[in-house]
Order: structure tokens, then sequence, then C-alpha cells
């Protein structure tokens, strides 16, 4: 079930736990088998047999400890160059004990496990070498022969090449291996990057969305005071000079509000947006220029609505719009609607680009809509649109 699910993630295929304890049970077990075998049917002497089951039993522990099982190997080796000179079956051993060495051990110890090899390719070279020229047949009179290279290529040159391979599969294992493992932690720190990022995002937003409700929550209540101290203190001589009173004073209350806010902006620079006045439903056409496709659908005239919501519902279609722009492709579309009913204000931004467009890439401008609307106890809802494309549909109690 492991393996299936590799695959269907897309990652390499690889053997489980489990399937990997049986494959080196088999794989073991496959090489000593035929030392036994040889005994039996062969009937050979003992000494090929124990050389054998000392160069190829120690395989059973390869995965867990490829050092040691390969010193152990290569001692069985020299151990039978010195007492021993012929080929015995358990030699096919030593390439798996270096695979072993070069797949589950360090570099620098595959590369010694490689010299290791190549001078034993030359030891036994010359004594098997040396055994066949010593054999001449019985009757004929020993003839003292020098051996060149021309007697010790074939053997070294198929020993070496077989020690190459093993050491060459089991190096390229280990550094894909490593190369896997190395994907997986820049993917499991860039996830964790991107949560940070998130988070950190989320806090910024946070803090710009309690800043601009400070400026219109707080400013309004600051006209509130007013008036209700000055209806306070005309109410002692007049109560009709009280409720006059108050409509001046909340007219002039709101003038001078918006026109402290645009004094502010032409001073300090209107390009600050802390310092400029809050948008309203009136700057929504201030979003949309000459050279986007953009259908503007505002009902005639726009509804009176607190600036908390104004605020809130022109700053849905400035993302709306700016996602269009950077997601939905060059020959989008889009349309915006806006409908004021008794109990609740509707937005709507629809395109008919590529589908993507209010992902904002990260995700991060759909948070800060979502939370924008809620904090007024709306709803959001954010997905693709019937027939292509992407919408974005909120609705804000009045």
């Amino acid at each position: 079930m492991e393996d299936v699910r590799a695959q269907e993630s897309g990652r390499p295929w690889r053997l489980g736990p489990r399937a990997t304890r049986v494959f080196d049970l088999v794989l073991a077990t496959s090489l000593v088998l035929p030392s036994l075998a040889m005994v039996v049917v062969v009937g050979t002497s003992l000494a090929p047999l124990v050389f054998s089951l000392l160069q190829t039993v120690p395989l059973y522990w390869r995965r867990g400890h490829p050092v040691a099982v390969f010193a152990f190997v290569a001692g069985a080796s020299v151990l039978q160059a010195a007492t021993y000179d012929m080929p015995v079956w358990g030699q096919v051993g030593f390439p798996a004990a270096l695979y072993a060495l070069a797949r589950f051990s360090s570099g620098r110890a595959a590369r010694v496990g490689l010299l290791v090899g190549l001078c034993g390719a030359a030891v036994a070279s010359w004594v098997w070498t040396s055994s066949q020229v010593q054999a001449y047949p019985p009757g004929l009179e020993y003839v003292d022969y020098d051996i060149g290279l021309d007697d010790l290529s074939p053997y070294f040159f198929s020993i070496a090449a077989i020690v190459l391979a093993a050491w060459a599969l089991g190096s390229q294992a280990r550094i894909r291996r490593a190369y896997e493992a190395g994907l997986v932690e820049r993917g499991r720190q860039l996830a964790l990057e991107a949560e940070q990022r998130a988070v950190l995002a989320a806090a910024e937003e946070r803090t710009r969305i309690a800043r601009e409700m400070h400026d219109v929550v707080a400013h309004g209540l600051s006209v509130v005071i007013v008036q209700a101290d000055g209806a306070r203190y005309a109410a002692q001589k007049d109560p009709q000079v009280a409720v006059r009173t108050l409509d001046t004073v909340a007219t002039v209350g709101r003038d001078a509000l918006t026109e402290m806010r645009r004094l502010l902006g032409l001073l300090r620079g209107s390009d600050d947006p802390a310092l400029a006045p809050q948008p309203r439903l009136a700057d929504l056409p201030s979003l949309v220029t000459a050279d986007d496709r953009v259908e503007l659908d505002l009902p005639d005239p726009l509804p009176e609505v607190p600036d908390g919501v104004a605020l809130t519902v022109f700053r849905l279609v400035q993302e709306s719009l700016t996602n269009v722009r950077k997601h939905a492709g060059p020959n989008a579309q889009a349309r915006v609607r806006l409908e004021s009913r008794p109990d609740v204000l509707e937005v709507e931004v629809v395109d008919d680009g590529h589908g993507a467009s209010a992902a904002g890439g990260s995700g991060l401008g759909l948070l800060g809509m979502r939370e924008r609307v809620e904090v007024h106890g709306g709803a959001l809802e954010v997905g693709p649109a019937a027939g292509g494309g992407w919408r974005v549909r909120a609705r804000i109690p009045r």
C-alpha cells in the first residue's frame, strides 16, 4: 500500500520497511545456498564452503552495518587468498558488500572500499594466475614461467570491472537518496516559511484594517460627542435651539472631518494611504483605468452606508480587480455589480479569465477580504464562475 501511495503522489517508488527486510533476507539467502549446494552435489572439500560462508553470511546485516560487514568480507577474502589459491562461490559477496558500503555509508568509506577492491583484484589476479601456471599435467617436466601482463590483464580487468560497477551503483543510489532528502527538506522549509509569511501578512492586514476602522469609528464618535455636548448646553436654555444646534453641528462636523482629511493629505502628501481621505462608494469608478475591460453596474443614486462598510466595499473591489489584472489574462473582461437592498448590500466581481484571479498567488488578498467582510457580520464567497472565470461575491448587512 505504501508503494501505491508513493506512485499516486508522484514520489519515487521504493520498498517499504517490511519489503526491504524481506528483500535483504532473500538476497543473502540466495548467495548462501549455492555454497551448500556445491558441497552436496559436487562434493568439494570443506575449505570452499567455509570461505563462501564467511563471505556471504554477513550480508544479512549489510544494510544496518555496512562498514563492519564490508570489513569482515574483505578480511575473509584476504584469508582465502593467503590459504586457498582457487576461486570460490562466496566471492560474489564482496561486490554485494562493496555496494552496501557505498550505498548506506559515507562517500569517504565508499572510496576506501573501492581502493580495497582494486587492490584485491590485483592480488586475486596474481594468485589465480600463479596457481594455473603451476598446475602442469603429471609426467611433464616443470618449466619455470614468468607471469606477464598478458596473463594478469584478463583476470584483473574482469574483477576490477565488477568492483567498479558495484561501487558506482551504490554511490549513485546514495547520492540520489541524499538529493531526494535535500528536496524534501527544502520543501519543508519553504512550506514553513510560507506559513510564517502568511501569519505575518495576516497580522499586517489586521493592523491595517484596525487603523482604517479606527479612522472611521473614532472620528465618527468624536462628532457624536461634539453633538451631544452642544445639545446638552443648548437644552438648558431652549430645546428648540438644541435641535437646530444638533443639526448644524452634525453637518458642520461631517464637512469639517472631510476637509481635515483632505488638508492632511495635501500637506503631508496624498500618496500616503494612511493620511489620504478614506474611499467611499462614489470612488469606485476611480479603480477602473482606460485600459481595463471592466463594466461597472452601480445603483443611481448610490446608497448611503456607514463609512466602514463603504471602505470594505471599496477595498474588496480594489483587490478583486487587482487579481483580475494579475491572473485572469490580458484579454479578460470583468463586471462589478453593486446592489443595495433594504437589509443587505451585495457586491460582486466576476471575470471570464483563467479562473485563478481570486487566488492572488499566496491567497493573502483573499484572507484580507474575508476578514474585512466578517468584521461587519457579512459573508464572502469566492470560487469559479459559471461558464468559466472567477467570482468574488460579498453580502454585508446594512
